[in-house]
Parts: C-alpha cells; sequence; structure tokens
C-alpha cells in the first residue's frame, strides 16, 4: 500500500475536491469513519470525550461527536481553542454540534469511557507546547483508552517523530492511505491498532501524486517474486556464494548460507579460509565448501561466472581482507552486510566507486553500521527521518540499503522506498541480520531485482519470525520460512 506524506495527502485532499467532491463531505465521511471505530471501541450509551483541535482535524471531531451522540452515547466535547476562529470546512461542523462545547484546557476525565483524540493530525508542524501540550500531556496521565483521527496529536506525520508531547492511543483511523509517521518509530508506538478508512477519494490521484513510498507487503513485489517452475531445475535458480571469516567466526556465514538456500537458492557454496573449512563442512550438508584463503583464491574461484551471487559480511573480519575480498567479486550480484560495511567506516564512496559494476547490490546495515559507513556525511546522517536518510544514503551508495530495525526501511538509489511493520519485537537476536542477508541473497540469485529481493526479504523475515514466535534463535527463522513460503506460494496461485 501507498504511503503518502501530509503533502500528498494534501494534495489527494485538494484534487478530489477539485473534481467535485466538496470538503465538506469529505469530512463528514472521515467523521462517520471515526464514530464507526469508536462505536466498536465501546458499547453503546458508553461515555466519551472527543477533544477538537483548531483545525480540520478537529472538524472531524465535531462529526464524530454529533453522529455518537445521535446513536446513544453519551458524548462531551471539548475545543482547544474559540469557536469563532474555526474556519472553512470545520466552521461547518462546528455548526452542525448543537451540544454544549467545554474549553479544552478545563476538560475534566472523570466519567469517561472513550477519548476521541481529533486534536491534531498528520499536518503538525511545529512542537506542541503551551495548552496542546499539557492537555496531551493530561490525556496521556488519565490512562483512558484514546481513538486517535488520522494520526495521535504530536505525531509527525512524515517522520514519525514526537513534536514535544504526543498522545498514545490505542486506536487510529487514516484517511486514504497511511502516512509514513503510521509505521516509523516512535509514531506506531503511539498509533495502536490502525484503520485505514475510504472516504471517497479517487485511487487515480496516485497517478498524478506519483508516491514513492509503500507498506513492505507482498503487493509491492510479488510479481517479481521467483516461484519454481515444473520444467525448472537447480541451475536455473542460481548459485550463490557466501563468504566466511576464520575459524573463529563461522556461525553467521552458515546462518547466511542455510537461509540462502532455503529462499530458494539452486545452489548454495561457502567460500572459507581452510582452517574454518573442516568446521562448516561438519556442519552443513546441502550447501559445499571451497577454501578460499585470501582476495586471490575468491578471484579464482569466481572464474566459473555460474556463480552469480555473492554475500560478504557476516563473519568476515572487518579491514583490509573484507576490501580485498570485495575486489575480487564486485562486478556480482552482490548483499552486503556487517563486518564488510564496517570496513568502509567513512568511506562510502570508495565502496560506492566499487560496486559500480555490480548488476544489482543491496546493503543491510543496521543504525550503528550506517552511521559508520556514512561517518562524515552530515546531510544523510542529519536527514529528518528514518525513511530520508535511508533515501540519502542508497543514492549515495549507488545500491539499495536496507536500514534494519523495528521499522526497517528498504530504499532504492531512485528514490523509492518501503517501511516494515511486520517484524515481531522477538526478532531482536543475535544472528537475525544474517539470516535476512541471506534471504536477500537467495532471491538476488534467482534473479529478482534489487529493490524488490530487498523488500521481499524483509518481509519473509519478519514474517518467519512471527512463525516461529517468541524464544526464537536465528536458527529457527531459517526452518520457519517454510511455512511462510507455503502461503505465499499459495497466494501467488503457485502448487504448494
Amino acid at each position: 500500500m501507498e504511503l503518502l506524506t501530509p503533502d500528498e495527502m494534501g494534495r489527494a485532499d485538494a484534487f478530489t475536491i477539485a473534481n467535485g467532491v466538496p470538503g465538506a463531505v469529505l469530512m463528514e465521511r472521515a467523521g462517520l469513519a471515526v464514530a464507526r471505530v469508536a462505536a466498536q471501541a465501546s458499547g453503546v450509551g458508553s461515555r466519551v470525550l472527543v477533544l477538537c483541535g483548531p483545525g480540520n482535524n478537529g472538524g472531524d471531531g465535531f462529526v464524530a461527536a454529533r453522529l455518537l451522540a445521535g446513536t446513544g452515547y453519551r458524548v462531551r466535547l471539548a475545543l482547544l481553542g474559540a469557536r469563532d476562529k474555526l474556519r472553512g470546512d470545520a466552521a461547518i461542523m462546528a455548526g452542525r454540534w448543537d451540544g454544549p462545547v467545554e474549553p479544552a484546557a478545563g476538560a475534566s476525565f472523570e466519567d469517561v469511557d472513550l477519548v476521541v483524540d481529533a486534536l491534531f493530525g498528520a499536518g503538525l508542524a511545529r512542537d506542541l507546547d503551551g495548552e496542546a501540550r499539557a492537555l496531551v500531556e493530561r490525556v496521556n496521565e488519565s490512562g483512558l483508552p484514546v481513538l486517535a483521527v488520522d494520526l495521535p496529536s504530536g505525531i509527525d506525520g512524515a517522520t514519525g517523530a514526537v513534536r514535544g508531547a504526543a498522545i498514545r492511543a490505542r486506536w487510529s483511523v487514516t484517511f486514504f492511505r497511511p502516512k509514513p509517521g503510521h509505521l516509523l518509530l516512535p509514531g506506531r508506538l503511539h498509533g495502536g491498532a490502525l484503520t485505514v478508512a475510504e472516504i471517497g477519494i479517487n485511487p487515480a490521484v496516485l497517478d498524478e501524486i506519483k508516491p514513492r513510498a509503500f507498506e513492505d507487503v507482498p503487493a509491492l513485489w510479488e510479481r517479481h517474486f521467483p516461484v519454481p517452475r515444473t520444467d525448472g531445475h537447480k541451475y536455473m535458480r542460481g548459485h550463490l556464494v557466501a563468504v566466511s571469516g576464520p575459524a573463529q567466526a563461522t556461525g553467521a556465514t552458515r546462518l547466511t548460507a542455510r537461509a540462502a538456500l532455503r529462499a530458494g537458492a539452486g545452489l548454495v557454496t561457502v567460500a572459507c579460509p581452510a582452517p574454518a573449512l573442516p568446521i562448516h563442512a561438519a556442519n552443513l550438508s546441502a550447501i559445499m565448501v571451497r577454501p578460499v584463503d585470501d582476495a586471490a583464491d575468491l578471484a579464482r574461484l569466481l572464474a566459473d561466472r555460474r556463480l552469480t551471487t555473492l554475500v560478504i559480511g557476516p563473519g568476515v573480519g572487518v579491514g583490509q581482507g573484507a576490501r580485498d575480498r570485495l575486489v575480487a567479486c564486485a562486478d556480482r550480484r552482490l548483499v552486503l552486510d556487517a563486518d564488510l560495511i564496517t570496513s568502509f567506516k567513512g568511506d562510502v564512496d570508495t565502496l560506492a566507486g566499487l560496486i559500480k559494476g555490480s548488476p544489482a547490490a543491496i546493503a543491510t546495515p543496521h543504525d550503528g553500521e550506517f552511521a559508520r559507513l556514512f561517518d562524515g556525511c552530515p546531510d544523510i546522517l542529519g536527514a529528518p527521518s528514518k525513511l530520508e536518510r535511508a533515501r540519502a544514503g542508497a543514492a549515495r551508495l549507488g545500491a539499495v540499503i536496507v536500514l534494519k530495525g523495528p521499522d526497517t526501511v528498504i530504499a532504492a538509489p531512485d528514490g523509492r522506498a518501503a517501511i516494515a511493520a511486520n517484524a515481531p519485537p522477538w526478532l531482536a537476536t543475535a544472528g537475525a541480520g544474517d539470516v535476512l542477508a541471506g534471504i536477500a541473497g537467495g532471491l538476488l540469485a534467482q534473479g529478482m531485482p534489487a529493490f524488490e529481493a530487498a523488500a521481499g526479504a524483509v518481509w519473509l523475515h519478519g514474517e518467519a519470525a512471527q512463525e516461529a514466535g517468541p524464544g526464537l534463535v536465528a536458527d529457527d527463522l531459517v526452518d520457519a520460512l517454510r511455512p511462510v513460503y507455503r502461503r505465499l506460494f499459495a497466494r501467488l496461485g503457485a502448487p504448494v
């Protein structure tokens, strides 16, 4: 699903109004959607406090209050600011409310079952202070369940950042499309369960807006997903090489190699220093092992052009050896992770130059590795959101970047980006990133484009963690991919 920035959402509204749908009609429909979710959240006759702000978000609140009051709910409405200061559609909706209007600053939270937060929406462009901030803090201190209109007040719709203070909601209702702030942290932590309501905006408006951010779900990449063919064979699904480090650091590479094979790569080889070979060989069955002591050995191995894809970084070690190995394989499809990324600390332009000839490259840093790679790039590290940091980094590196975390961002050099929202908290465990690198490599080996392979890998990784459940260790993720693949193939109409 597309994600719209507040500015893009404003364009969608304006386009719809210009094409004959009055703004008041859109507001009425938005308020109806809020009222419906409020009704689901609390029984008929419940006591609802609707907090309205001075703009269109407040107008949605006036509509919801009127509709709830008309269906048996005991509704109080409190307004932040003066009623005679409301303008446009919000003023029209305030005129249709025939109940009392309390000043929000002094609103009591006694005898309230549900709070509807209609103070500020996704377009909030400044930090909350004064009366507004005090009200938000009082709502949070009350401990009452909150339904947020559009976004919890105080959350930046473009970045997910807290603007001074922010409502902690149990539910949120947004309209037409989610905003980046619904998925990026900390915004996602404040929003609760999200409902996306259709209010009559024609999806054709997306052709005008051309959004470049998406939620990472199968619809984004499934048409590129490699499904095994009845007449296929392993050589059609690519041969991946996982580059290993020394004997004392072999586990990460084995996780990567097993994940690549499980993700569908036809063949997988571990290229490792000779002392590490018996360790790998004793712990791998379907995966081949070859002795590779240095970059020259790797270059000789890669004289076989059938070895199309490499994952380099997990357990490879930090330093010149890792850099030299990259030189030997820079013309192949690549996944760069962990130690390889750190080996280019503060030297992103050299890395970008080396991988310029790669037909498809993905880098998978966590925040610390990203900061090391882009050390000395304040324009990138100082970008206003994780989404914009990843985009700027991808453009500078010339590769797809997977900026990992609970709100992983996948960004392509051309500006396309996706935000993942399916990773459970128990995915934060040692070795999970090595598995992700292997899944991405396995998809690249099968010919999937880099952005789609990265987005698909991140989604599969999260689903595998959901499948494995609490208490997982990284090894569990590889086996948990099997039922995830079964469900995905069924969705794609493939034999299962």
